[in-house]
């Protein structure tokens, strides 16, 4: 099971739920405390300067993506890339932050101190991944946290067509394993790649109510241990 990191000095709880804007809080810190009362109260952590350098911005968008259960929609050609695909999960957590922390990404956001959070999360058994592979080369993969009945995705990659899509199939079946629709998959924004998955959006609203719902739960067994 998770360890319980020493708890937040910061307020996180006076957030700005109630603004019209996705961005409802500034300041604090990446302490493991903080980023998981964060996550308990609907909010993710991503820096406001260039390339998501400092100072640290606190999200609760206003429409939220969510995959939810039995929403999943897999596409005949994601059907034939899964056979070349194997999976597996927290195998090389640090592969997976590199693949996501890609310089030469458009849009890149994960800072060093973003990376060494986020590491720290897994080793108290916080923050997961799943990692695709062809053969033997590690082709995708997807990392986040998994906090009771919610798995709220950070970010994925991929090095081969449909391997972060594949990286998403697992993680819905590995979360609704136990078929609870409580559950919720929680991927920030709704993509038009994400979209074509099955992600949907729901308001902060709704959102937070299923929130409450999934914290009262166990995370599934892939991430419980």
């Amino acid at each position: 099971m998770p360890i319980e990191p020493p708890a937040t000095s910061w307020d996180l709880a006076s957030a700005r739920m109630d603004v019209a804007d996705d961005l409802v809080a500034v300041g604090a810190d990446l302490e493991p405390g903080t980023i998981l009362s964060a996550y308990r109260l609907g909010l993710f952590p991503m820096g406001l300067g260039t390339h998501g350098r400092a100072p640290i911005g606190w999200w609760g968008p206003v429409r939220r993506g969510v995959l939810l259960h039995g929403d999943l929609h897999v596409s005949r050609s994601l059907r034939r890339s899964m056979r070349r695909f194997h999976v597996t999960v927290d195998a090389e957590f640090d592969a997976v932050l590199d693949g996501c922390a890609d310089p030469s990404r458009s849009g890149r956001w994960i800072t060093d101190d973003i990376r060494t959070a986020y590491r720290r999360l897994h080793d108290l058994g916080w923050a997961h991944s799943i990692e695709v592979w062809e053969g033997e080369d590690l082709v995708g993969g997807l990392y986040g946290m998994a906090v009771g009945g919610l798995f709220a995705g950070e970010s994925m990659f991929h090095h081969a067509t449909d391997a972060s899509k594949a990286a998403v199939l697992a993680l819905d079946r590995l979360v609704y394993a136990d078929g609870d629709p409580r559950r919720v998959i929680d991927v920030q924004w709704r993509t038009p790649h994400l979209a074509t998955l099955g992600v949907r959006e729901i308001s902060r609203t709704a959102y937070l109510t299923a929130l409450s719902e999934a914290l009262e739960l166990g995370p599934p067994d892939a991430f419980g241990a």
